[in-house]
């Protein structure tokens, strides 16, 4: 089974300010306070505006040359054979695609510990837990989901004893795991070993607590 760290508690030492009242359901039991403040998120930031940059390539054509692949025109016309599917069947065909691309450390990729990753850098290089979990919450916005019903999940992984990421989906009044180190789509509510520390999407982010 894959594993991946992230420097979430480094980061969390940054991120004791003052937050608004409690605005959303809790993520896997924990309680949570909401904040708009994602100047601390970098790295998020950062693979956001990659992203969004990245996007305008697809108004193009696609011009493979050597050994270069149109990534983001194979991604856009793969997304766009789900568009007929019901939500819980894109999630699924969404998370199944993402997942079987294989664990690729940022170390090897990137030669740092943490690097977040834009869906194209993933389809290009693969990557750790927080990219399968980005690639899958850009995914599924392309399809039209909406930003309030997406979390990526930093968490604690309490039968490892190591820092993952997930993508979390609010549908049909159940809340979703889209985790790399499971195969299928599962119920947030069957995953007992994971304590979420924070969770974060293109416009809030919330701390969590037990």
């Amino acid at each position: 089974m894959p594993r991946c760290a992230l420097a979430a508690a480094t980061l969390l030492c940054g991120l004791l300010i003052t937050l608004p009242s409690e605005a959303s359901p809790p993520l896997f039991g924990a309680h949570e306070t909401r904040s708009e403040n994602l100047r601390p998120f970098q790295k998020w930031l950062g693979a956001l505006d990659r992203h969004f940059s990245d996007r305008k390539v697809l108004d193009g054509p696609c011009m493979p040359s050597g050994l270069e692949r149109c990534v983001l025109h194979d991604w856009r016309g793969f997304l766009e054979s789900l568009q007929r599917l019901d939500r819980r069947a894109q999630v699924e065909a969404i998370n199944k695609f993402v997942n079987d691309h294989p664990y690729v450390t940022d170390l090897v990729n990137w030669g740092m510990d943490d690097y977040w990753e834009t869906p194209r850098e993933f389809l290009e290089r693969s990557g750790d837990c927080e990219d399968y979990a980005i690639a899958k919450f850009l995914s599924l916005r392309f399809l039209g989901f909406d930003n309030d019903s997406l979390r990526i999940v930093v968490l604690k992984d309490l039968n490892l004893q190591i820092y993952h990421a997930v993508l979390a989906v609010y549908l049909d009044g159940d809340i979703l795991a889209l985790d790399n180190q499971i195969k299928t789509v599962v119920s947030t509510e069957r995953i007992r070993h994971y304590r979420p520390i924070y969770s974060i999407n293109e416009r809030f982010w919330w701390l969590h607590r037990q």
